[in-house]
């Protein structure tokens, strides 16, 4: 750190203008953005070019296709003691189904794109079929089978890091799972995502608006069944504490916090919030 902080003292007169620094100010850096670029000449033709030769994609096409690739429909089973649908029938409603559900677009609207089906067909598979541990399954099967295929030599070996976070989604206040967030103020719910490297995403989980980002974050690494080997994990402020880091430790991975108040803080370590035995430049 101190060989990057010599370098950065050095090339600050050579930048002018692009970067101030502030010491009286909250946000001691300031970064000037780069002024645009001009396009390449050649940049709508190879657009043009690209278009022709891979057109637009359906969604629901590239979801029939990962199940034809994976068989991840298979672990979507029914909750009832026998099954009197044809597998071909039951994979094209539960096709219909899930794109539905991830798309927001709902059961009324889908019939049209199989006039063979109806909604109450769709309410029939969701309510037999679709589930939260069959989900996490079929997803957690996705999610490796894509690990699976990856060139090394364009990808990397290995996934090995991933970054968590939560995001609130506004609901009506009559749902039942809805809560008043502080922080965003209005009401909503939280999903809360571990995402690796490549933008994949291998947990999901609903958690309360104001619950600790804690519990979910070590939820997520412990449970994701993923065959992703994690060994850091990067969160924002209010994903860590000193729980977190002494828990983290314990079950064998680096915890990684990007800290908002970061300004704030002295060079013995943090004056709240975690010591400085567990500080940045030592998160373990």
């Amino acid at each position: 750190m101190q060989a990057a902080l010599r370098s950065l003292d050095a090339a600050m007169p050579r930048l002018g203008s692009k970067v101030r620094l502030l010491p009286h100010r909250k946000k001691a850096i300031s970064l000037t953005p780069l002024e645009a670029q001009p396009k390449p000449r050649n940049l709508i033709s190879l657009k043009r070019e690209v278009g022709k030769r891979w057109s637009n994609t359906n969604l629901l096409d590239m979801l029939k296709e990962t199940a034809l690739r994976t068989d991840f429909l298979d672990f979507l089973t029914s909750v009832a003691s026998r099954e009197r649908l044809p597998r071909e029938v039951l994979h094209r409603r539960l096709l219909l189904c899930l794109y539905g559900l991830g798309t927001n677009t709902g059961f009324k609207r889908l019939p049209s794109a199989d006039p063979e089906t109806t909604y109450s067909d769709l309410r029939y598979v969701h309510s037999r079929y679709i589930h939260k541990e069959q989900l996490r399954n079929a997803f957690a099967h996705v999610a490796s089978a894509i690990f699976e295929i990856r060139r090394a030599e364009i990808w990397g070996e290995g996934t090995t890091a991933c970054a968590s976070d939560s995001k609130k989604f506004g609901a009506w206040n009559q749902n039942l799972l809805t809560e008043w967030h502080i922080r965003y103020r209005g009401p909503g719910i939280m999903i809360y995502w571990h995402v690796e490297r490549k933008s994949v995403c291998i947990y999901s989980q609903l958690k309360s608006c104001s619950s600790s980002e804690v519990a979910a974050m070590i939820e997520g690494i412990l449970r994701h069944c993923t065959s992703a080997a994690i060994q850091k994990n990067y969160v924002d402020t209010h994903g860590q504490s000193e729980v977190a880091f002494a828990f983290c430790h314990l079950l064998g991975f680096r915890l990684l916090p990007r800290l908002r108040i970061l300004p704030r803080k002295n060079s013995l370590g943090l004056k709240r919030g975690i010591p400085a035995s567990m500080s940045i430049c030592n998160p373990s």
